[in-house]
């Protein structure tokens, strides 16, 4: 593990407090991992996110649609 020593304002470090009493946690370090791990699911682009893979895997076997122009394509999805 890595070891960080970090100026933080008084704000953010309010905030931490509080994810550290709401989880139980010991420390602000689990407090920034916890915040950190919920940025990633959140932000993680969805072609990384396994439920994407899955429904991508699930529609894997469809047969596509072929489209002669856009215009044919807008006119079918608009």
């Amino acid at each position: 593990m890595v070891q960080a020593l970090i100026e933080i304002n008084e704000n953010t470090n309010r905030v931490l407090n509080i994810v550290k009493a709401k989880y139980s946690l010991r420390d602000k370090g689990q407090a920034i991992q916890l915040v950190v791990n919920k940025y990633i699911e959140e932000e993680n682009e969805p072609e990384l996110r396994p439920e994407f893979i899955e429904k991508i895997k699930k529609t894997e076997h469809l047969k596509g649609i072929k489209f002669k122009s856009v215009k044919e394509l807008r006119k079918r999805y608009e």
